[in-house]
């Protein structure tokens, strides 16, 4: 017997199985399709890590069994390459993103494929090909085309140490982005926005569609956060105008005692001339801007602000409230402006006992406490009857909310109205390495379409929208990415594409006369959001020359293959990605593209790989994992059986170099006992009812993504082989069908020597055989009381009767089953003679 060398024996089966394109999916194909996607790498400068493998490895087992169930398994893979992370390589390293990409891409294919993953390359895409990008600003074209793409002045991140802006979900809950883990500061700064609040109601309705993992459901119906409120608007005295105000709770408002508005709203900007302190405010408003929105809106963080001068004045109980101007109350949140109900909201309370303001209670909780309001633990936020509030007096909050709003809408006061936490997508970045934004802006024309009595008129949604911003005509897309020799973002709040005069200036579409590009490019998500798609339409998109995604071609392959079967990747994408790539699937459903509502059937999340230490891996604590220096030392199929072994699939687990070790040794073992104990003669019973309930459990772990046990149970079966003579060749194979999932090299390599037909990988998943899974004696808890006083053996699916009859006759039991009040019993399991 020849030694186990992974090293010689993985390479030799690579390249059979490229060779032979075992892994191609084909389209139409008459057998049953299964699209399993894992969210595509970016491919950076330190390459695919320990992490990448866990989802990759995971969903290969997942591909190889499906494909022997007789499946037309989709398993593709490609490179998200555009966006900051690249960019910032690069400039470090002082080379061209274009030449960092190509070099990281390689790098990142190498590893892929030397972990034999069975993906279908002939389907690799990669975000920076024009062929790709075409599409992407294809997309944005329909978007802006269709009224969902805006140029506005907002308020916006700004990465200081990238020098770009960033959307909402960039930014992480310390004020840092996400992507350098710099603090990150406020502008106000012209951007492209899409609009993607418009479909905010069906991304939390749809998913009831869906088979997401609650905890994904959640967080993203929480970031949307869709509440019903209603906009009240309340007289100023002394002024010809009114302040307008958001509140879910306006059965409170009989105890509203002031009105606080954030530095930033519009309201402040329209009124600064008002205020009675403008220098003081202004001061204030100028602080404001170097605080993150989590500093501001912190717990137990103290409450500060300054009075406006302004009053306003309650319309329940003609009550003058006066107005300030406070950080704690976020411009982006309902109006910006706040009601103050200090007695049922805690950081109105602290507000108010900062400032010394009135707290009136107006509900009144179980513990029917009707004393004055004086400290943090009485302020009832919930549940509770109202009391001082006239005629909702004792009604519940809920119905006195329904009540309230009824009456302010009647007395024509306020209006009902639905509100989201989600804030529409800013979409322009500063930086040079993204898709260029397909859009020319003419002065001419904006002026024109302005203009009175004007004859140029929009053509679309989007042009009356944005007067004077026209689509680069379809048929000159792709606009390529310039390649520049300084690409270093500028600071000055514009792109470094600014710059090129000769590729910004144009002729206008629509009159020919001088016009310009837009120079901002878009975001790194913006290509990952329709990638599912690209793999599908790979020879589509490299090969045709057509300028629509809609054709007859196009819509039989998406017909066939969508929507993804199984999507896989991390929580931290939850509400970026996974969000945003719903949405614009949704928006290509509507304009007739894609066949169904939803792009993934089904989504799971994988847990995050620590180090050895338990802490997570980085350069600067010295314990990150090297997948190359594993693959090189204990071969790719330990490193695929370790990955699975490691622990739960969706739960956070710490690398273990000696668990490694052993799941090393479990394979030579494997290589062994495969070759030494096979035999033609029948396999033992015992053995064989073992194997079959292996096979039974590694089939069902696969398939509830349970891979630790999966690998447990295989090797408490080869526990169980050693220790017996033998087992058929047959069974043997049937064996190495169940391991080849996680470990295909081997698995093909002793198949061979063990005469299979064909590749291991072509052949049918095993079956097992029902009859011989039946346990014909199992063990019986025998309890007193529920306290645990011993056990019987039995025969399999014995009744109760039979049970108490065995425990009648053994002098061990006999006494239990005497002088018994009740007896509880659960087949198969235990026994309890209660007294």
């Amino acid at each position: 017997m020849k030694a186990y060398s992974p090293q010689k024996i993985e390479p030799k089966w690579q390249k059979i199985w490229e060779e032979k394109g075992i892994f191609s999916a084909l389209d139409f194909d008459q057998k049953p399709k299964k699209y399993l996607l894992f969210e595509f790498p970016y491919p950076s400068g330190d390459r695919l890590h320990v992490g990448h493998a866990r989802s990759y490895t995971a969903l290969d087992a997942m591909a190889r069994k499906a494909r022997m169930e007789g499946y037309n398994v989709l398993l593709p893979m490609g490179w998200d390459a555009f966006g900051l992370p690249t960019e910032n390589y690069a400039i470090k390293n002082k080379i061209s993103p274009q030449k960092v990409t190509v070099e990281n891409i390689a790098n990142s294919k190498k590893q892929a494929q030397s972990w034999g993953l069975s993906i279908d390359w002939n389907r690799e895409i990669n975000t920076t090909d024009p062929d790709y990008y075409k599409w992407t600003q294809w997309i944005f074209i329909q978007l802006f085309k269709h009224g969902l793409a805006y140029r506005a002045k907002t308020q916006v991140n700004w990465c200081p140490s990238c020098k770009t802006t960033l959307a909402n979900e960039e930014v992480l809950s310390d004020g840092t982005h996400e992507r350098c883990g710099f603090a990150t500061e406020k502008r106000e700064q012209e951007q492209w926005v899409i609009k993607i609040t418009a479909y905010a109601d069906r991304l939390i309705d749809d998913l009831a569609e869906v088979d997401f993992l609650e905890k994904i459901k959640t967080q993203q119906i929480n970031w949307i956060g869709r509440s019903l409120g209603i906009n009240i608007s309340y007289n100023i005295e002394g002024l010809d105008g009114q302040i307008a105000v958001y509140t879910t709770r306006p059965d409170t408002n009989f105890g509203a005692t002031f009105i606080v508005v954030a530095p930033e709203s519009d309201f402040v900007k329209e009124h600064l001339k008002d205020f009675s302190n403008q220098d003081e405010i202004s001061k204030y408003i100028e602080a404001s801007k170097k605080k993150t929105d989590i500093e501001r809106i912190a717990e137990g963080r103290k409450k500060t602000g300054v009075n406006t001068g302004l009053v306003a004045i309650n319309h329940l109980t003609d009550k003058k409230m006066p107005i300030y101007v406070s950080d704690f109350v976020l411009a982006t949140v309902g109006t910006g402006c706040v009601i103050g109900v200090p007695g049922h909201d805690i950081r109105d309370f602290e507000f108010a006992t900062e400032k010394g303001l009135e707290i009136i209670r107006v509900v009144v909780g179980s513990d029917g406490d009707t004393s004055p309001i004086t400290k943090p633990e009485q302020v009832q936020e919930e549940k509770g009857k109202m009391i001082n509030s006239g005629f909702l007096d004792g009604m519940d909050i809920h119905e006195a909310t329904t009540k309230i709003m009824d009456y302010i809408e009647e007395k024509g006061w306020g209006k009902k109205i639905k509100r989201y936490h989600l804030r529409d997508w800013i979409f322009s970045r500063q930086h040079y390495w993204g898709e260029p934004i397909p859009l020319i802006f003419c002065n001419f024309c904006k002026k024109s379409m302005e203009a009175q009595n004007s004859k140029l008129k929009a053509q679309n949604k989007g042009e009356s929208l944005n007067p004077g911003w026209f689509v680069v005509p379809e048929e000159e897309l792709p606009v390529k990415l310039p390649e520049l020799e300084h690409y270093e973002p500028s600071g000055t709040g514009e792109s470094p594409l600014a710059k090129i005069a000769n590729w910004v200036n144009v002729k206008c579409p629509r009159c020919g006369g001088e016009a310009k590009r837009e120079t901002d490019t878009m975001p790194n998500w913006a290509g990952s959001n329709w990638y599912y798609l690209g793999y599908l339409l790979k020879s589509q998109i490299t090969n045709s020359k057509s300028q629509t995604f809609f054709n007859e071609e196009t819509t039989k392959i998406l017909k066939y293959w969508m929507p993804v079967d199984l999507y896989n990747g991390g929580m931290e994408h939850t509400t970026l990605h996974l969000l945003y790539s719903r949405f614009i699937y949704k928006f290509l459903y509507d304009i007739g593209v894609v066949p169904t509502k939803e792009p993934y059937a089904q989504r799971r999340s994988h847990g995050m790989i620590l180090g050895p230490d338990r802490q997570k891996m980085s350069k600067s604590r010295g314990n990150v994992v090297n997948p190359d220096e594993i693959v090189a030392k204990h071969g790719a199929d330990a490193f695929r059986l370790y990955e699975a072994f490691i622990g739960p699939f969706d739960q956070t687990v710490s690398w273990s170099d000696e668990s490694l070790a052993g799941c090393s040794r479990f394979l030579s073992r494997v290589w062994s006992i495969s070759q030494e104990k096979v035999s033609d003669s029948p396999t033992p019973p015992e053995l064989l009812k073992k194997l079959h309930k292996t096979i039974k459990k590694v089939g069902a772990d696969i398939d509830e993504m349970k891979f630790n046990t999966a690998v447990a149970a295989m090797m408490e079966f080869v526990n169980d082989w050693q220790k017996e003579s033998f087992l058929n060749k047959k069974d043997a194979q049937d064996f190495l069908k169940i391991l080849s999932p996680f470990a295909p090299h081997i698995t093909e390599e002793l198949w061979e020597i063990l005469e299979g037909k064909g590749l291991i990988a072509e052949n049918s998943w095993p079956k097992y055989d029902e009859s011989l899974i039946k346990d014909t004696v199992v063990t019986i808890v025998i309890q007193e009381n529920g306290k645990l006083r011993g056990d019987i053996e039995a025969p399999f699916d014995s009744s109760e009767e039979e049970i108490s009859a065995i425990c009648q006759n053994s002098p061990k039991f006999t006494h239990l089953v005497e002088n018994t009040k009740k007896v509880i019993y659960v087949k198969n399991k235990l026994i309890n003679f209660v007294k």
